[in-house]
């Protein structure tokens, strides 16, 4: 069955076309994001939903092959309001970034306690409700106020939907339940609402006819986890890392949705043959997006180089690249990247090194966090993203996390990972365990350093961290 299974991103949509001999199309359409303010970061909703229909589009045109469902992976925290009778949107799209919603975080700290509760996530900007709340009180009062996933979902077929995964990013939704709740609908304000309705990944939602004909859709799945399924990451204590625009490392806790004291925060993986399953993560909000950093620095051209350019030892220096904030075990959106330790025979080498030791080493400290809770530890990393290609960055990561890398042998794990979520709704006699591709790892590392050596470099780097927070 040939599946056209569309990815809208951070900073473009992704369309392939893929059946059980492989992978027969690719597309990609950029995303502008727009910074009006030091805190805002914006899409023009338009140019997001052309980039997904155009990718589909072409991606069919090059693939040749008739199309059986379309499955549809969202980037999760990014919100916009639109009219329920058209689809047109009222707003920008706020990105997953944006921080503006600051004050209404502040504002609402004496119930962080009851929010982690319900929803076992943390109360703040990244997540869907402080924006929802923001749009509500400063952009405005008409239509409805959803996540893309919903505004696109409604652009194809017409329905009115999320996906559990999906939606268990919002901050609104209970975690134990699977269903909105009312009372985190009224703290943030939201309490009159329309709430799209609640479905499976596996569910067919709508048909569609913007690709040609009439299509069904489903699939519906949040990035992430769409790229967990993919990975084959069905039992508890199965773990992956995404290296994209941010780092996203998550492991699946089975049907035990756990609360964290240390700022982790758990979600739902999926919604699959009825069963629910959750899954732990971390975030690391600057990957390649620090790598981009770099390139508009002029230390790199590409992001091919960062092997030929990285040093073999950073000479002491130490990079936090947090330019978009600390996500757990700190938590602080007003933290701000960094450079220590140089020296004037500090160079670009070693400055690039660092950079991938600080990506490194924020993953490591979230892989820690996991396993001081006792919740599902690593003992084997999946990998897949586009600095995984970074063979001195992969080394790093197994060094510092002590344990074997795999990297999925696709660029294309979030599409696959949703495809996969499509061939469980066209097939009812499929079982979860045969609907991701199958895959054999492109690449294995494993520790080159001691665990001794590993230890002390993040207990430096935490100190760097810990001293920059204090500035």
């Amino acid at each position: 069955m040939a599946i056209l299974a569309l990815d809208q991103g951070t900073s473009g949509s992704k369309a392939i076309v893929v059946d059980d001999d492989g992978i027969h199309a690719i597309v990609e359409k950029p995303v502008t994001l727009t910074h009006p303010s030091p805190d805002a970061v914006e899409q023009d909703p338009e140019e997001l939903y052309r980039s997904v229909v155009d990718a589909g589009r072409e991606a069919m045109a090059q693939a040749g092959k008739p199309i059986e469902g379309v499955a549809l992976a969202n980037v999760g925290e990014t919100v916009l309001a639109w009219d329920p009778e058209t689809g047109e949107p009222l707003t920008p799209c706020i990105n997953w970034m944006d921080k503006r919603s600051q004050g209404i975080v502040d504002r609402l700290a004496d119930k962080k306690d009851r929010i982690h509760e319900l929803t076992a996530l943390v109360l703040d900007t990244y997540f869907a409700a402080p924006k929802l709340a923001w749009v509500r009180e400063n952009l405005t009062r008409e239509g409805v106020v959803t996540m893309t996933d919903a505004w696109l979902a409604y652009r194809l077929t017409g329905e009115f939907v999320s996906d559990t995964s999906t939606a268990s990013r919002s901050l609104l939704l209970d975690i134990d339940t699977v269903e909105w709740s009312d009372e985190l609908r009224e703290i943030f304000g939201l309490q009159d609402e329309p709430m799209p309705r609640l479905v499976g990944s596996d569910a067919i939602v709508g048909m569609t006819n913007v690709f040609g004909g009439e299509i069904p859709v489903g699939g519906l799945m949040v990035d992430q986890q769409a790229a967990l399924l993919a990975e084959s990451c069905l039992e508890r204590g199965d773990s992956k890392c995404t290296y994209g625009s941010g780092a996203f490392l998550f492991v699946n806790t089975g049907s035990d949705a756990h609360r964290f004291d240390t700022g982790l925060t758990t979600s739902v993986a999926w919604t699959l043959r009825g069963q629910t399953s959750y899954c732990v993560d971390g975030q690391v909000y600057t990957a390649a997006t620090a790598v981009r950093w770099m390139k508009d620095m002029g230390i790199i051209s590409d992001a091919k180089e960062l092997d030929e350019i990285a040093a073999d030892n950073s000479g002491g220096v130490l990079c936090g690249p947090s330019f978009a904030g600390l996500a757990a075990p700190w938590w602080r959106s007003d933290a701000g990247a960094f450079l220590t330790g140089m020296r004037l025979s500090t160079g670009r080498a070693e400055v690039t090194r660092a950079v991938l030791e600080g990506i490194s080493a924020q993953v490591a400290e979230l892989a820690a966090l996991i396993a001081d809770e006792g919740s599902a530890p690593i003992a084997r990393l999946k990998v897949d993203g586009g600095l995984t290609k970074s063979k001195v960055l992969m080394q790093i990561q197994s060094d510092l996390l002590q344990v074997p890398i795999d990297t999925y042998p696709s660029a294309h794990a979030t599409a696959l990972g949703v495809a996969a979520a499509m061939r469980l709704a066209l097939n009812p006699d499929m079982t979860v365990e045969e609907a991701p591709y199958a895959w054999e790892p492109e690449a294995t590392y494993e520790p080159s350093i001691s665990a001794e050596d590993a230890l002390e470099f993040r207990r430096r780097w935490v100190a760097a961290v810990e001293a920059n927070l204090d500035l």
